[in-house]
C-alpha cells in the first residue's frame, strides 16, 4: 500500500493506471484519434473500470489531486496565447459573452425539463443534473438537497466524458481530416527552444499563478492564476517560451486517467440510466451550440470551431485543453468557459429554490 496525500493505494492499481493509460493513448496514436493522449486513457482506464478490474484488493484509483499539480500546465500555455492582436480581439467578443447570460439559464432549464418528463428524475436530481457546468458545485449542492447521488455523479462525469470524446472526433469528421496537433500542428511557440531563463519564468507563473488562484478565489483558480501571470509575462516580453509539447501530452494523460477511475464503484444501473440521459442531452445542446456558433462566428471574428467548443458543455479545463491540442482559439474558448461556470453556478444556486416552489405548487 502507498500513501499519496494521506490515503492507501495498492501500487499494483496505481501501475494498472499507468500502464492502461499509456497503452490507451498509443494505441490511439495508432489509430489516429483526435487528441489521442486525452482520448486513450479515457477510454481505457475507464472500460476497466466499469468491468470492475481489481487488483492488489483496490478497484481503479488514481490521486485526484495530482491532476492539479498538471493543470496550471494548461494555463500557461493558454497565457502563451495572448498577444497583442489576441488582445484588440477581446473587444469583438461581447456578443457572444452576452449570448452566454441568456443561453445558459435556457440550456439549464430545457434538459431539467427533458430529465423529469422523459427521465423520470426526481427535482433535485433533474435539476443539478442538467447544470451545464460546475461538475463539483452541482454535485455538492445536490447531495446537500436530496439527489440520488449515484445518477447525479455519473451524469455529470459523463457530461464531460461525451464532449471529450465526440467533439474533436466531429470537428475531424467534419473537416473531412485530423485538425489540429492530430493533424501535426503545433501550439505556437511550443517547438522553440527554452531557455533556462523561461523555464524558471514558467515554473514561476505556474506555482504562484496556482497559489494566487485558489487562495483568491478565482473561478477555476488552478487554471486561470496561471493564465493571467503567463498572459502578463508573455505581454511584457518577460516571456517567449511556452511549455514543451511533452508537458501537455503528460497532462493529457494524467487529467484522462484521473477522469477514467471515476467509472470504478458506479452501478451499472445508475450508469446506463444516466448514460441515455447524458447522451440525449450533450447530443441536443450540441445541436444548439452549432447554430448559436453559425450565427455569432461572424459577429465576434472567431470560426464556428471556436463558438461550439465555447458553448459546448464540457468542462473548463478539458475544453480549453481540447482548444489548445486542436489550435483553435484557446483564450476565446477559456474566456468563455469561465463565464459559463460562473453563470451554471448562479443559476444552479438561485434556480433550485424557484423549481422546487413551482413543483411544489404543481
Amino acid at each position: 500500500m502507498i500513501r499519496i496525500y494521506g490515503q492507501g493505494y495498492a501500487w499494483q492499481s496505481l501501475l494498472a493506471c499507468l500502464l492502461l493509460g499509456l497503452g490507451g493513448a498509443l494505441a490511439a496514436l495508432a489509430v489516429g484519434t483526435p487528441l489521442p493522449w486525452l482520448f486513450g486513457p479515457v477510454v481505457c482506464v475507464g472500460a476497466a473500470a466499469i468491468l470492475g478490474l481489481k487488483l492488489g484488493g483496490d478497484v481503479l484509483r488514481f490521486p485526484g489531486r495530482i491532476r492539479q499539480l498538471f493543470v496550471p500546465v494548461i494555463g500557461l500555455s493558454i497565457g502563451g496565447s495572448f498577444t497583442p492582436e489576441v488582445m484588440a480581439g477581446i473587444t469583438e467578443w461581447w456578443p457572444s459573452l452576452l449570448a452566454l447570460l441568456v443561453y445558459i439559464p435556457a440550456v439549464h432549464w430545457a434538459c431539467y425539463l427533458y430529465c423529469r418528463r422523459y427521465g423520470g428524475l426526481d427535482v433535485p436530481t433533474a435539476w443539478y443534473g442538467s447544470m451545464p457546468g460546475g461538475f463539483v458545485e452541482a454535485i455538492t449542492m445536490g447531495e446537500r438537497d436530496g439527489a440520488n447521488e449515484g445518477v447525479l455523479a455519473a451524469m455529470q462525469f459523463l457530461r464531460l466524458i461525451i464532449c471529450i470524446l465526440f467533439i474533436p472526433l466531429g470537428l475531424s469528421i467534419i473537416e473531412g481530416q485530423q485538425v489540429g496537433s492530430a493533424s501535426g500542428v503545433s501550439l505556437p511557440g511550443a517547438d522553440l527552444p527554452l531557455t533556462l531563463k523561461d523555464a524558471a519564468v514558467l515554473i514561476g507563473c505556474g506555482v504562484a499563478g496556482y497559489i494566487i488562484g485558489t487562495r483568491s478565489g478565482m473561478p477555476a483558480g488552478q487554471i486561470t492564476g496561471p493564465i493571467v501571470l503567463s498572459a502578463a509575462a508573455h505581454l511584457t516580453g518577460v516571456l517567449d517560451g511556452q511549455p514543451p509539447v511533452w508537458t501537455i501530452r503528460t497532462t493529457q494523460l494524467v487529467i484522462g486517467i484521473t477522469l477514467g477511475v471515476r467509472f470504478a464503484g458506479m452501478r451499472h444501473r445508475d450508469l446506463l440510466r444516466a448514460l441515455r440521459l447524458s447522451a440525449t442531452l450533450v447530443a441536443g445542446v450540441l445541436t444548439l451550440a452549432t447554430l448559436v456558433a453559425l450565427a455569432l462566428g461572424p459577429l465576434v471574428g472567431e470560426s464556428v470551431e471556436a463558438v461550439v467548443l465555447s458553448f459546448a458543455p464540457g468542462g473548463l479545463v478539458e475544453m480549453s485543453l481540447v482548444a489548445l491540442s486542436l489550435n483553435i482559439s484557446a483564450v476565446y474558448v477559456t474566456a468563455h468557459h469561465v463565464l459559463r461556470i460562473v453563470v451554471a453556478v448562479i443559476v444552479g444556486r438561485a434556480g433550485y429554490a424557484i423549481v422546487r416552489r413551482r413543483e411544489g405548487a404543481g
